[in-house]
């Protein structure tokens, strides 16, 4: 296990928690040395655990969690699928989409939940670019869910 891997899972986050497969869309696509994995929602494990809207029916806490969750689902994936965080060189991009209320407008205070966790695992490789955005609904009726795009090493 890697140090990167380490940091996760004593972050709370365990590798072996996975999302559900059985999407029709891949997890990851590879172009060239950018890898570009597909949203991830607030599973853990099988347990979908945050759903609703912000801040209605989610906290912003609650939500910033759920981002956190879902940036360890992307890289939960990523060690699976590469065999190994230590192949990423850095994290390149992290869109986030927050199921919000019509007039909800701390969605880059939910998604700094992703932004933070990345920080912790990559350290200044985690350094990225970054949206936040409200949206009407999002899967399953998930808070919260995050994209990236990231550099492997040559």
């Amino acid at each position: 296990m890697s140090e990167r891997e380490r940091k996760l899972e004593v972050l709370g986050y365990p590798l072996d928690r996975c999302t559900p497969e059985g999407s029709l869309v891949d997890a990851l696509a590879i172009a060239g040395d950018i890898l570009y994995a597909s949203g991830q929602v607030p599973f853990d494990g099988d347990q979908l655990t945050s759903v609703g809207k912000v801040p209605s029916q989610i906290t912003v806490e609650q939500a910033t969690t759920a981002a956190a969750l879902c940036a360890a689902n992307v890289l939960r994936v990523v060690c699976k699928q590469l065999g190994s965080l230590d192949r990423i060189q850095r994290v390149v991009r992290i869109t986030g989409y927050v199921n919000a209320v019509d007039t909800f407008t701390d969605c880059h205070l939910v998604i700094n939940g992703a932004s933070h966790l990345v920080r912790e695992v990559f350290g200044e490789e985690g350094r990225h670019a970054r949206t936040a955005l409200a949206m009407n609904q999002l899967p399953l009726g998930a808070s919260v869910e995050i994209e990236m795009i990231l550099q492997l090493k040559k």
